[in-house]
């Protein structure tokens, strides 16, 4: 067993406290398991309590810190304070009632034994906890620890991975992926074992697991959220994210559409179409006005959204668009240059046009956005 003291708060009367009562807190009131009534004072009596708290549970570190207290004040009375100790304990719940009763029995006790300073012995985080309720009723002037040896780390990691099952458990914004996933597997599981289909299951589980993962690596969750919130903003994003995905899904069809069927029939491996130049050329100009459409659609609900809301995000949500527009013309030379063997140099003049577009667009937002509010410098 080993003691750690640390000073809290000094109360001196010409240069020292004279008169301290050595406190010894049972939060949770295991002291009640040898049927002890607290408060217990004097050093004869908080003995006997701890013998019989060793007894009743050889386990238990409550007993050393009973100890502890009344080596502490045997140790103040041989230095020439005058001091009393005593034991005070909770309730098995520890919470609000706990806490009134140790200030109630504290209180009582100061009643008949007037102090002006306290030492406070526990052994943990939890005793200790009532320090500054204490604190109100009587300035403490040290603290004083008792741990064992062999049960110090232990202790810390209990009340950390404490801590985390509690937060798992009833914080919802945990309890749903740490708890929700796991239950959805294991009842698609249980319906499936008994109704047979255990291997056809293990993909079913395999995706929704897979599903999850994703899902919250890259905070889909919080992005569906942000965008489905019932404003007029949060609908204009739900139709243009609607509107988009149909378009992009539609520019699929359209592009195998523009090729044609002879070289489809011609070549039957696909990934010989694949490598052919003007297979993916033909493909990709032929999806490319859908396909921009689609995002061009998305780029502008968010920027309506912002508008509306009068955010700077605006500004962000603009360049975005003009950068697709100048991107256009130069994917669609590109699709030019692998269907018709054009040179590579016809991809420069839309791509310097296109540059140049940029740089002057985000000059002129930026110069805007900075007139706007004084001089200060846009960060995203």
């Amino acid at each position: 067993m080993s003691i750690k003291e640390t000073n809290l708060q000094k109360n001196t009367i010409e240069g020292r406290t004279n008169r301290l009562l050595v406190i010894c807190v049972d939060r949770d009131d295991d002291i009640g398991k040898a049927g002890v009534i607290t408060p217990i004072v004097g050093r004869n009596a908080c003995i006997d309590a701890a013998q019989r708290l060793a007894l009743e549970d050889p386990e238990d570190a409550d007993s050393n810190s009973i100890f502890a207290a009344v080596k502490t004040y045997e140790d103040l009375v041989s230095k020439g304070y005058q001091a009393e100790v005593i034991l005070v304990s909770g309730t098995e719940n520890r919470g609000v009632e706990a806490d009134e009763k140790i200030v109630l029995q504290v209180k009582s006790v100061m009643e008949k034994y007037t102090a002006n300073g306290a030492v406070i012995v526990s052994d943990g985080e939890d005793d200790e906890s009532v320090i500054p309720i204490i604190q109100n009723v009587l300035p403490i002037v040290s603290v004083r620890r008792v741990v064992m040896r062999a049960s110090r780390s232990v202790e810390y990691s209990y009340a950390v991975f404490g801590r985390y099952l509690k937060a798992i458990a009833f914080d919802s914004k945990y309890s749903k992926f740490f708890l929700g996933v796991p239950g959805i597997l294991l009842l698609i599981g249980g319906i499936a074992t008994v109704l047979g289909m255990t291997r056809e299951i293990f993909a079913v589980l395999v995706s929704i697991l897979g599903g999850a993962f994703l899902i919250r690596a890259f905070d889909v969750d919080r992005a569906w959220s942000h965008w489905v919130k019932p404003t007029p903003a949060g609908f204009i994003r739900i139709f243009t994210m609607v509107t988009g995905i149909l378009l992009i899904l539609v520019s699929i069809p359209s592009g195998l559409g523009a090729i044609n069927p002879e070289i489809i029939t011609a070549k039957t491996d696909i990934l010989k179409m694949a490598t052919d130049k003007v297979v993916v050329g033909t493909f990709v100009s032929g999806m490319l006005p859908f396909l921009w459409m689609g995002v061009g659609s998305m780029f502008g609900g968010s920027l309506l959204s912002s508008w509306f809301k009068g955010s700077i995000r605006s500004i962000t949500d603009i360049l975005r668009i003009v950068v697709l527009i100048t991107l256009y013309p130069i994917v669609l030379q590109f699709t030019t240059i692998m269907t018709h063997n054009e040179s590579p140099f016809t991809l420069l003049p839309p791509l310097l046009l296109g540059l140049a577009v940029i740089l002057i667009s985000a000059s002129l937002l930026f110069r805007r956005y900075r007139r706007k509010k004084g001089g200060e410098v846009l960060s995203e």
